[in-house]
């Protein structure tokens, strides 16, 4: 793709679900089947709800089998537990994955470790997680595999150039952080903590803003002609409908000084549910030996 000031994740993403329907049409009638998704939520938290929605829709688009399950908020750890293992075992799942944020009572570190890396198409098991460390192939985090799959795509070189991450999550930060150095990158990891967090971010050629924080990122952060990517998603007060979506980044004091960046919504929130969808069909092929 050409290098334009915004950088469009929800044409991109569109275009890697249309290459991902081709190749499900080819490998169906090998497989007998098609390529399945189990998305489990638990409660009623809107925000959650919207997310899965779209990752159903998505499913279907492309031709995955969606197995979600959506359960009270009540609903015990061991209930979940029992949920994840039957998809473990169950043949026409290819891929699991836990819809977070989970109610309190609930230990979300044990029911990820729970998914057999084989099936973890969020990326999260601390066996995929170890196998990007050692720069093994492997189920890759949606997010960071989403930003690194845009970067790609404009041609924006990383060997060599200086990235800071904003933001230390083992959802994006780190992951993120991994696969950079494994592009070769000089790579920052600034967060809360960091003194003179504008003077880190003047530094950097690629500016990752993924601290959920609305709004972090001013003009004055940010170096001229400097691709920008912001992963923040957050709901803020106003607009028509009571409320709208936001990133980390003050886009219209950014935009006029970045050579790239991506929107919100329409960047990255496009690439992490192509990513997913990716991964559940890359499981689905090494179940095929393909």
């Amino acid at each position: 793709m050409v290098l334009d000031r915004i950088l469009d994740g929800k044409t991109l993403a569109q275009n890697l679900q249309d290459q991902l329907k081709a190749e499900i049409q080819a490998l169906e009638p090998r497989a007998g089947r098609p390529p399945g998704l189990a998305v489990l939520m638990v409660g009623d938290n809107p925000a959650s709800a919207a997310y899965v929605r779209g990752k159903e829709r998505a499913c279907a688009q492309v031709g995955i089998a969606s197995f979600g399950e959506h359960f009270p908020g009540d609903t015990s750890q061991a209930e979940l537990l029992e949920a994840i293992e039957a998809l473990n075992q169950d043949h026409r799942v290819d891929g699991i994955l836990v819809q977070l944020p989970l109610p309190s009572h609930l230990d979300a570190t044990a029911l990820l470790e729970t998914i057999t890396p084989a099936k973890d198409a969020d990326g999260l098991h601390p066996v995929n997680l170890g196998k990007l460390l050692r720069g093994e192939p492997g189920l890759r985090s949606c997010t960071p595999a989403g930003v690194m799959r845009l970067l790609e795509a404009y041609q924006i070189h990383l060997a060599g150039r200086r990235v800071v991450v904003v933001g230390r999550s083992i959802l994006v930060g780190k992951p993120l952080a991994l696969m950079l150095l494994e592009a070769h990158s000089t790579v920052t990891i600034a967060h809360s903590r960091t003194p003179d967090l504008a003077e880190v971010t003047r530094s950097a050629d690629i500016l990752v803003a993924a601290a959920g924080q609305p709004g972090l990122i001013k003009a004055d952060m940010v170096k001229p002609q400097a691709v920008v990517v912001d992963v923040g998603i957050n709901r803020v007060p106003g607009g028509p409908t009571g409320s709208h979506l936001v990133g980390d980044v003050d886009f219209a004091a950014v935009y006029p000084v970045a050579r790239g960046i991506t929107p919100v919504p329409g960047g990255i929130g496009p690439m992490t549910v192509a990513m997913l969808l990716h991964n559940t069909v890359w499981s689905y092929r090494q179940q095929l030996g393909s």
